[in-house]
C-alpha cells in the first residue's frame, strides 16, 4: 500500500494543530515548585508575534537562526517562528563547548544567534566580530526591558502578527549538526519533508492520544527528541511538560504523571538499577514475590499459559509489587519508546515486566530519525522493530563479508539532503539511488524485524582474527548494579581490557559492609576486596559473551565519563577517542603486567 503523508511540511503540521488543539494545554513549565501550562493558541500567539520581529529584523527564507539552550518554550516559539518564513533553525546544546558553538555558526553563517541565559551570552558576545553574518545576538533571559530580550521581541509582535508563509516540502528546516565523536561536528540538513513525513508514518502505527503526556527531557536539539518527542507529540494533540534537570526527571513523574516515556537506554537503564536497589531493602517475602512475578511476567510474554498458583502470585507481583514501582513514575505510563542507541534486551523485557510496555526504534540524525520501530501488534524485543511506512532497509552483506549481518542502508522520504559543506562525506553515505548508508550493522529475520549488532567503526579485530562489537558488550556489563560505566578496548590486542567507573553509592554501601573505609574513593578502588568483587561483577554479567569477548583485565578509574569531561557526547554516547587521549596510558599498562 503506498505511503501518503498526512503532513507535507512542519508549517502544515503546527498549523493544523493549534487550530484543532487550540483549547489544550501543550508545554507545561514548572516555577517555584508549581507547574503551570500554555495552551497551543497561546504558543500559535506567541510564534506569530516573534515571526514578526525576526521579519522586522530582516530574516528571511534561506537565513540561518542559531539556538543555544536547553528545552524551552522559547525554543519551540523561535524554532516554529522561523519555519513560517522559510529560514533554517540550528540548535546547539548548552552543554556544549564553546569552540564547538562557534565553529558551528560560522560553518552555517549564522544570521541570528538566541542563548538561555547570561552565561551563554558572556561566552559569545564577541562572535559577531569574527563570524561577519551573524548581526544580532537575542538572550532568553534578558529582563523585558533589555534589547536583547526574547520576551521583548515577542512583545513587539504581539500588535501586528505575522502567519506563516508556506514553504516547499524539500526547503531545509533544521540544520542538526551531530557531535560526532571524532573532528569538528556535521551539520545535517533535514528539510520539512524529511521530518513531516517521519511523524506522518508515526500517526499510522502508534495510537497516541490527545490526553497522552510526556515529561519532556531529551533535547530537542537531537534528532530523537526533536521529532519523536516535540513533533509528535504537538501532532496528535498531546502535551509535554519540560524536565527541569535530568537528575530530577524520577522526582518530577509523579507530579506530571506522564503516559509516555520517551528515553534513550542510558535512562531505562537508571530505572533498572533504581528497582533493583530498592528490592534490595525490601523483605526477604517481597524479594522473592518480585522475583516470580518477573519470570511469570516473562511467560506471559511469550505467550505461556499461567497456571491457577501461577495467575495467583503474578497477581499479587503486580499489585503488591509492580504497581508501586509503576506509581513512582506517576502510574499512567502506558508507553515506554526508546531510541538513540541499542537497549539491553535484559533492561526491556524488566521494564515491560513491571507493566509499562516498551517499544525500540532505529534510525540516525540523517533518517530524521525514525527507519524501523516497534509498535502495537508488532513487537519483538531485541529488536528494534520493522520498517515504518514509505521506508525499507537493505542489508549489504559485501561490507561485512558476513552470511547474515551487513551494513544497514536506509531509503525513504527520511533520508536527509546532506550534510552542509561535506561534499566527499556525502558521496561516502549517500548512493545514486537514494539510498543512506548508515554505518550500522544488522539483520532482518524472517518476519522483518531489524536487529543491529553494532557500529562498523566501532567494530575492531583482535589479534587472532576475531571481530569484536564493544558497545553490546558494554552495555551487559553496566547492568551491575555496582557499575556506573564501562569502556572495552581491544583492538589489534590478544584479548578484550576494559576500563571500569564503579557506581559509588553502591560500592559505598557494599564496602560499608565489609568494614573498609569509604572517604576516599582512589584508595577504595586499590582494594583488593573491591577489585574481586567487580571481577566477579564482570564474570556474571559477562556470561553470555562468546569466549574471545570477555574481559581479561580491568582498571577502576574514579571519573565518569560525562559531557563535561568531553568524553561523552551531548546524546550520551561514548567519545571512544577521548577516553583512549585520556586514559591510553593506563590500557595500555593493562597489556604489560604478566
Amino acid at each position: 500500500m503506498e505511503f501518503v503523508p498526512k503532513f507535507l511540511t512542519i508549517v502544515d503540521l503546527f498549523e493544523d494543530s493549534v487550530e484543532k488543539f487550540a483549547s489544550r494545554d501543550l508545554f507545561g513549565v514548572k516555577r517555584n515548585g508549581v507547574w503551570s501550562w500554555l495552551s497551543y493558541a497561546e504558543v500559535k500567539r506567541q510564534v506569530d508575534a516573534f515571526r514578526a520581529s525576526l521579519v522586522e529584523a530582516g530574516i528571511s527564507r534561506g537565513d540561518r537562526v542559531a539556538v543555544i539552550s536547553n528545552n524551552r518554550v522559547k525554543w519551540a516559539v523561535g524554532a516554529f517562528a522561523c519555519l513560517g518564513i522559510g529560514a533554517v533553525y540550528v540548535p546547539m546544546y548548552e552543554s556544549q563547548l564553546a569552540k564547538d558553538w562557534e565553529f558551528i555558526l560560522k560553518d552555517c553563517e549564522a544570521n541570528l544567534l538566541i542563548v538561555a541565559n547570561e552565561g551563554i551570552y558572556e561566552k559569545v558576545k564577541d562572535y559577531p566580530k569574527g563570524i561577519p553574518s551573524l548581526k544580532k545576538i537575542v538572550v532568553m533571559d534578558a529582563p523585558k526591558g533589555d534589547e536583547r530580550a526574547f520576551q521583548g521581541w515577542v512583545e513587539r509582535g504581539l500588535g501586528k502578527p505575522l502567519a506563516p508563509t508556506k514553504p516547499d516540502k524539500d526547503d531545509v528546516a533544521f540544520l542538526i549538526y551531530t557531535s560526532g565523536t571524532t573532528g569538528n561536528p556535521k551539520g545535517v540538513r533535514l528539510s520539512h519533508e524529511n521530518i513531516a513525513s517521519n511523524v506522518s508514518a508515526v500517526h499510522e502505527i502508534f495510537d497516541i492520544q490527545q490526553e497522552d503526556r510526556t515529561l519532556s527531557f531529551l533535547p530537542w536539539a537531537h534528532s530523537f527528541g526533536l521529532t519523536c518527542e516535540l513533533h509528535m507529540i504537538l501532532s496528535m494533540g498531546g502535551s509535554m511538560a519540560l524536565n527541569t534537570a535530568v537528575d530530577q526527571l524520577v522526582a518530577e513523574m509523579p507530579e506530571v504523571r506522564p503516559t509516555v516515556l520517551v528515553a534513550v537506554p542510558r535512562i531505562f537503564n537508571r530505572i533498572y538499577d533504581g528497582v533493583q536497589k530498592q528490592m534490595a531493602h525490601k523483605p526477604a517475602a517481597i524479594q522473592k514475590l518480585f522475583r516470580s512475578g518477573l519470570k511469570l511476567a516473562g511467560k506471559k510474554r511469550d505467550g505461556q499459559a499461567l497456571g491457577f498458583v501461577e495467575g495467583i502470585t503474578y497477581s499479587l507481583a503486580s499489585k503488591l509489587v509492580f504497581s508501586k514501582v509503576r506509581e513512582k513514575f506517576g502510574g499512567r505510563l502506558r508507553y515506554a519508546i526508546s531510541g538513540g542507541a541499542a537497549l539491553s534486551k535484559d533492561v526491556a523485557e524488566f521494564i515491560d515486566s513491571l507493566g509499562i510496555t516498551v517499544y525500540e526504534g532505529y534510525g540516525l540524525t540523517e533518517t530524521s530519525p525514525i527507519l524501523t520501530a516497534n509498535r502495537p501488534g508488532h513487537r519483538k524485543i531485541g529488536s528494534v522493530g520493522q520498517v515504518i511506512p514509505g521506508c525499507r532497509v537493505v542489508i549489504d552483506r559485501e561490507v561485512t563479508g558476513d552470511a547474515v549481518h551487513g551494513e544497514i542502508i536506509g531509503y525513504g522520504p527520511n533520508i536527509m539532503k546532506g550534510y552542509h559543506n561535506r561534499a566527499e562525506e556525502n558521496a561516502a553515505v549517500l548512493m545514486g539511488d537514494g539510498g543512506f548508508r548508515t554505518g550500522d550493522m544488522g539483520y532482518v529475520d524472517d518476519e522483518g524485524f531489524l536487529f543491529i549488532t553494532g557500529r562498523i567503526k566501532e567494530q575492531y579485530k583482535l589479534e587472532n582474527g576475531k571481530y569484536v562489537v564493544p558497545v553490546p558488550l558494554e552495555e551487559a556489563i553496566k547492568l551491575s548494579l555496582l557499575i556506573a560505566n564501562v569502556y572495552v578496548h581491544g583492538a589489534n590486542k590478544p584479548h578484550n581490557v576494559a576500563l571500569i567507573v564503579p557506581d559509588f553509592d553502591a560500592l559505598n554501601e557494599w564496602a560499608g559492609g565489609q568494614g573498609l573505609s569509604t572517604s576516599d574513593p582512589d584508595a577504595l578502588i586499590k582494594e583488593p576486596k573491591v577489585v574481586d568483587k567487580i571481577r566477579a561483577e564482570v564474570a556474571e554479567m559477562s556470561k553470555g559473551f562468546k569466549g574471545y569477548e570477555r574481559i581479561e583485565k580491568f582498571a577502576l578509574i574514579t571519573e565518569d565519563f560525562t559531557t563535561a569531561n568531553g568524553m561523552l557526547t551531548p546524546s550520551l554516547k561514548l567519545k571512544r577517542r577521548a577516553v583512549i587521549a585520556r586514559y591510553g596510558d593506563l590500557i595500555e599498562s593493562l597489556y604489560a603486567r604478566g
